[in-house]
């Protein structure tokens, strides 16, 4: 968690006259910063289906904790190892529910979700004299409702974020729902693509792709990737951004005016699996990180029908077949515990070799392969923190301590960092 975020939230909080607020959020790190400033700011901290857990940081407002989240799936066992260590926190369990990075949980369960939060009461004040919209410090934010506030921080890939929510937590709740690029799922994806190891994976893919006026990215996100595709490729190239979450859609055309580049970037709304685009489309298209979530195959499929012949479609994945590597002297029983990547796929997911030959399949000509290791020395990103959580999530409360003790050892040398491995393919639809 940045200062730079902590600073923005309690201006935030100033802003809206609260002295205290109920918070909900699936990133813990994007609140931690506040807990340890300033805990009594928190009435209580709900935690729907967390992407990472460091309890210590949580450990003064523990009583006041709610974790939620499904009983399968990765960030299920976020929330096992992590709620013992949060003593009096409360756990909700959905039943027969995976839970993992993108999914939509709060359109999914409504009920369960907004049942949650029945329990909430207490020194929440309410905002006074707020209008309906707004931005301060950075942060965009929305009230609906009356009564105790309650602060929805933004999720992180989850399409409808907490929408379908709102309207009946807002007969109960003051709801202010925040966005912008410094929170939840649009920090993450920013921070990851402003480190300098990860843009040259990138942009030796743009440059595999070749010259194009029409370039396709499926999964834009936030459309960092999309911006700088358009800078790389320069005025004469024309980017189309799909994705289906409206959410980052809105936040990713707000920053690509914000750089200048709303006139080369066509934000689309739409489905992996059933690109609403006609046959042959595109000069070229590119994919990142993708298609661990959705059913692969078939996006590759649609991939290679909205390229014309003769151009190239890239894919990047997570390699969970891996090794991720930390620059961190500890002993190896523990560095194995915490070398694995993040388990996040779907179950038609690709996240491992088979991406080779799984384009080879689809019909996908000239391949270049690559396995490629991603490093990051980013500590105060969105992401480093996901990924620091994990791992003390794999952690006993004594390992824990070593390896906080050696992080802050390779810190001090200037020499931390980690790497995460990805697979990288690019290939020809045949003419």
């Amino acid at each position: 968690m940045s200062d730079d975020v902590t600073a923005r939230l309690h201006a935030l909080w100033a802003h809206l006259g609260l002295k205290a607020a109920h918070v909900a959020a699936q990133m813990p790190f994007d609140i931690e910063g506040v807990v340890a400033e300033a805990p009594d700011a928190l009435a209580s901290l709900t935690l729907l289906a967390p992407l990472s857990l460091n309890p210590p940081r949580l450990h003064d407002i523990s009583a006041r904790v709610t974790l939620m989240g499904g009983d399968s799936g990765t960030l299920a066992r976020v929330i096992e190892s992590g709620a013992p260590h949060l003593p009096g926190s409360r756990t909700v369990v959905m039943r027969d529910y995976a839970c993992e990075a993108w999914t939509d949980c709060v359109a999914e369960r409504t009920a369960e979700v907004v049942a949650a939060f029945s329990c909430l009461s207490g020194p929440a004040t309410v905002p006074v004299g707020l209008g309906q919209a707004g931005d301060h410090a950075g942060i965009s934010y929305r009230v609906s409702g009356s009564g105790p506030a309650l602060v929805l921080l933004p999720m992180l890939l989850a399409p409808s974020q907490w929408d379908p929510a709102i309207e009946e937590l807002a007969t109960r709740f003051t709801v202010i729902t925040l966005g912008g690029q410094h929170l939840g799922g649009v920090a993450f994806l920013e921070g990851r693509a402003a480190s300098l190891n990860y843009q040259r994976m990138v942009r030796d893919m743009f440059d595999n792709l070749g010259a194009g006026e029409r370039i396709l990215e499926v999964g834009c996100g936030t459309g960092v990737l999309a911006r700088q595709a358009a800078q790389h490729f320069g005025p004469g190239t024309v980017i189309t951004a799909m994705d289906i979450n409206p959410f980052l859609l809105r936040e990713a055309a707000a920053l690509a005016r914000e750089d200048g580049l709303g006139e080369r970037i066509v934000f689309r709304e739409g489905n992996a699996e059933q690109l609403p685009f006609a046959d042959g489309s595109f000069d070229h298209a590119y994919s990142v990180t993708v298609l661990e979530e959705v059913d692969a195959d078939r996006v590759l499929a649609e991939l290679r029908r909205v390229v014309k012949p003769g151009g190239r479609v890239a894919v990047i994945v997570r390699a969970i077949d891996g090794t991720a590597f930390f620059n961190i002297d500890v002993p190896d029983a523990i560095r194995a515990k915490a070398a694995p990547p993040a388990q996040w796929r779907g179950p038609k997911g690709i996240a491992d070799r088979s991406l080779y030959a799984r384009m080879a399949k689809v019909g996908f000509t000239d391949l270049d392969c690559a396995h490629v290791l991603v490093s990051y020395a980013d500590h105060g990103t969105a992401l480093w923190q996901t990924t620091m959580g994990l791992v003390l999530s794999r952690l006993t409360s004594e390992e824990q301590v070593v390896w906080q003790s050696g992080l802050e050892a390779s810190r001090s040398e200037g020499v931390l960092f980690r790497s995460a491995p990805h697979h990288v393919a690019v290939g020809r639809v045949p003419r």
